[in-house]
């Protein structure tokens, strides 16, 4: 396991105070968590930008999340990234 130093602002320093003793963690396992949930927030947000431009798939932007595809395409709905195309839905349409 690697080891992190980093230098943080007074009141950056103040938060996790309050997070550690709010959530019961010691320093370590704060940030370890901290760092984690941020990581994978990033992770979707990569995923939904790249899926946006049709740099991956569904099912890889899904992957690339750390998601099931039936939680990406609930997160896609939640900032309006259509899943299906237009053309795809006009075609169902006309068969009905």
């Amino acid at each position: 396991m690697g080891t992190i130093s980093a230098r943080v602002p007074d009141e950056l320093e103040g938060e996790l105070k309050e997070y550690l003793e709010t959530e019961r963690l010691d320093r370590s396992t704060a940030v370890r968590k901290l760092l984690s949930e941020g990581l994978a927030e990033w992770r979707r947000e990569q995923a939904l930008e790249q899926f946006g431009e049709g740099q991956l798939t569904l099912t890889g932007a899904a992957d690339h999340a750390g998601m099931s595809v039936w939680e990406f395409t609930e997160l896609a709905k939640e900032h309006d990234i259509m899943w299906v195309s237009e053309t795809h839905l006009e075609s169902d349409l006309e068969e009905l």
